[in-house]
């Protein structure tokens, strides 16, 4: 059985906001059931907020923050009795500067800023190797699922071939409600911001911006590979309606906003796939069950074959909980005077977007006279794009033609919806989502 150290190890928190303040109450509250189970008793000695007099959630007091509070973040990161140093505050900078300095104080740093570590990753992890001390930012992908700490021990002598993910519960949340109560995008979106779901921007997070950040890391981590956010391609959830969920349905898929990270042969030499978009899941996929604000990540490897881990991505105390277990982490290595297993990062070959090959959903609004859907027909077959299925629906004086195609190229279909753009028969092109899964007439 472990000892309880007596002396604890002192942390300074910088940000007091949900994830912040969640965190202080864990540690103040359980300080001691903490001891019991891990032989480590934590303090956090200094707090540094914006704004001193703003209440705080989590029910944080005034009296609670007494002692140990601050405007100034640079005195906790320089303060001697400051250990650890967990930065809360979001955001690149003032975070990735405070960081920066707190490792090269010798100061372990835990951090849930997927923004920071999606851009500044490398960097990061540079700085900490040379100072020979901890990094850990497990909170930073997907809550209190303890994604990071199973690909980087678990797995760690796994050769991942690809990661597929739901990793932002506010699009998860929205694209459930489309799907089982038929609401359309703009009702969906209110409705997450009314449950406090979604913000009243929800620019981050429905145009894939959020889950791009969490791809980049997770993609850095499986594959040793200095990848940024603005390495991954992304789009949002804010063309899909009601309809395209319809269909779907009826063809039996689920619509999902997926983060996917991949090894790819590329002419001879292994690159890196890493990409955000919505998707048609097929129903017996494990994806396709994941409700509500849940996020799930799907593993494929080599040899471990299959796997998926699921749970609360967001939230206060469930991002808090992953953010105490780096910081439990820290703590031990920080009093055993060691450290976590770090990769080397190199620049990957990354495989553009438009060399993926999978099959496509497309709908298309048109003039509801002869002739047009010949010529549609007509622009798939010029760009080797070959339709599975076609599905007309009359609308007025317009019609809706809904397509599935065979595998394709992304190159190819993405000629087909620019050329289908200019003829004067087409009113509006509308959504286009990848299928996952085989093509029921592929090899």
């Amino acid at each position: 059985m472990t000892s309880t150290c007596a002396e604890p190890v002192r942390l300074g928190l910088l940000g007091c906001g949900n994830v912040g303040a969640a965190f202080l109450a864990l540690v103040d509250g359980d300080a001691e059931a903490i001891a019991a189970r891990t032989g480590i008793r934590l303090e956090v000695v200094s707090v540094a907020v914006r704004d001193a007099t703003r209440l705080r959630p989590e029910g944080i007091s005034p009296a609670q923050l007494s002692g140990r509070v601050t405007t100034d973040a640079a005195t906790v990161v320089k303060d001697p009795n400051v250990e650890i140093v967990v930065e809360l505050i979001g955001g690149i900078e003032p975070a990735r500067t405070l960081v920066l300095d707190a490792l090269a104080a010798g100061k372990p740093v835990v951090t849930a800023n997927k923004e920071l570590v999606a851009a500044c990753g490398a960097e990061l992890l540079s700085a900490a190797e040379a100072a020979g001390v901890d990094l850990l930012f497990e909170a930073s992908v997907a809550g209190a699922i303890p994604l990071v700490r199973l690909l980087k021990e678990s797995l760690a002598g796994e050769q991942i071939l690809r990661l597929t993910g739901i990793v932002n519960g506010t699009t998860n949340y929205m694209l459930t409600r489309m799907s089982e109560e038929g609401l359309g995008y703009p009702e969906a979106l209110a409705d997450a911001q009314a449950l406090g779901y979604a913000e009243a921007d929800p620019t981050a997070d429905v145009e894939g911006y959020d889950a791009a950040a969490k791809a980049a890391i997770v993609a850095g981590i499986a594959f040793d590979a200095d990848v940024v956010a603005a390495d991954v391609y992304r789009e949002g959830i804010s063309a899909i309606g009601a309809s395209d969920i319809e269909f779907a349905h009826r063809l039996g898929y689920e619509v999902k906003l997926l983060a996917v990270a991949e090894r790819v042969d590329e002419h001879g030499s292994t690159a890196v796939s890493v990409r955000v978009h919505p998707a048609m899941v097929p129903t017996d996929h494990p994806l396709a069950s994941v409700r509500g604000a849940f996020n799930a990540v799907f593993v494929e490897g080599d040899a471990a074959g299959e796997l998926m881990i699921y749970g609360r991505g967001a939230g206060g105390r469930p991002t808090a909980s992953a953010v105490l277990g780096d910081v439990i982490e820290a703590a031990h290595h920080v009093r055993e005077q060691t450290r976590a297993r770090s990769a080397m990062r190199r620049r990957p070959v990354l495989r553009p977007i438009s060399a993926l090959r999978t099959q496509y959903y497309l709908s298309l609004d048109v003039a509801d006279q002869p002739g047009v859907l010949a010529a549609v027909a007509s622009v798939f077959g010029e760009h080797n794009v070959s339709i599975r299925s076609m599905e007309q629906v009359g609308l007025g004086s317009e019609a809706r033609l809904v397509f599935i195609t065979h595998t394709a190229l992304e190159a190819d279909v993405q000629a087909t919806i620019a050329e289908l753009a200019g003829l004067d028969s087409v009113e509006r092109i509308g959504c286009v989502l990848r299928v996952i899964g085989p093509d029921p007439s592929g090899p």
